[in-house]
């Protein structure tokens, strides 16, 4: 009989508004631009999960070639 222990860390749950803030804080310390694929978030987030990152993607209508600025259209902007 053997006794294995499971790992108790879970992974990171990246609903749409946690990819949108890490988005947009990587775009804030311009690190990337709003025009790149959001595919080039891949650069930035754990391979183990970035396929729940595409599925996350996938269910609300965003293409991995789709620009960041279209995931970030939401944002408000203090000078207008």
């Amino acid at each position: 009989m053997s006794t294995g222990t499971l790992s108790t860390s879970q992974p990171t749950r990246y609903t749409i508004e946690v990819i949108r803030e890490e988005a947009r804080q990587l775009v804030e310390k311009g690190i990337i631009s709003r025009k790149q694929p959001i595919y080039t978030l891949c650069q930035y987030i754990p391979a183990r999960e970035w396929v729940c990152v595409e599925c996350e993607l996938e269910q609300c209508d965003y293409l991995l070639r789709d620009r960041i600025g279209d995931l970030l259209s939401h944002e408000s902007w203090e000078n207008d």
